[in-house]
């Protein structure tokens, strides 16, 4: 997959250019331009059960299959402002996505699910992650830049829940308390995933959360909105 991004980390544009006979997956809904000859074909590419699990993980339950047999380039985007990378995935070792940073990969990456276990109730973050195995480019959208980590083994890094875009599946994590009881609720720091290398750890200096918080904050009560009407 030959990739050429542009107008990040704010707004990033990822054109992807298909070579003759070639295609690319993309999730349902992220293209944003296709140039030349490209053909689209939509499934669940795997089943039924497949695609309910991939939609456990944040992804859509369909994807789409970009092709050409000319040539042609299809070209994707975030559905918030922020950041697109594109990374390697070998057979040697799988990549755990965070819900919705999926965007696009080579047709030889499988994406499937995988269960987060019970640590996943407190993350915040959903119970399940996305897989992605086999050979080749996966590109990976975040709010906000994002920002790649190599861990050392038995090195760690500490991330709020809400920072976490993806991470090779050798690095060990845990959901933990960012400090104590009265740091959690007087400080604001709530839960936090801890990660223990070797492997590569993707974050995003954004926080979805953060920003539905944010709007939630200072948009008007339906009680407001009926004594306005009123």
């Amino acid at each position: 997959m030959k990739t050429e991004i542009s107008c990040g980390p704010s707004f990033a544009f990822a054109e992807i250019s298909i070579p003759a006979g070639g295609s690319v997956r993309v999730e349902a809904g992220a293209m944003a331009m296709m140039r030349g000859d490209v053909a689209i074909t939509t499934s669940t590419r795997g089943g039924f059960m497949k695609g309910l699990r991939r939609s456990l993980g944040g992804s859509s339950f369909f994807v789409n299959d970009f092709s050409s047999e000319s040539g042609g380039v299809v070209a994707v985007a975030g559905a918030l402002p922020g950041d697109i990378v594109e990374t390697t995935v070998d057979g040697g070792t799988a990549l755990l996505v965070q819900s919705g940073c999926w965007i696009a990969s080579d047709p030889t990456v499988d994406v499937d699910s995988k269960w987060g276990g019970s640590k996943g109730f407190f993350s915040g973050a959903g119970l399940v992650l996305l897989r992605c195995s086999g050979n080749g480019e996966i590109l990976l959208s975040s709010y906000g830049a994002i920002r790649p980590v190599t861990l050392a083994p038995g090195e760690t890094i500490t991330l709020d829940t809400g920072h976490v875009v993806a991470f090779d599946e050798t690095v060990e994590y845990r959901i933990r308390k960012a400090g104590g009881w009265k740091s959690m609720i007087l400080g604001g720091e709530g839960i936090v995933t801890e990660f223990t290398g070797p492997g590569r750890v993707w974050m995003q200096t954004r926080s979805t959360t953060d920003l539905v918080d944010w709007l939630r904050a200072r948009m008007p009560s339906n009680n407001g909105s009926s004594s306005s009407n009123s």
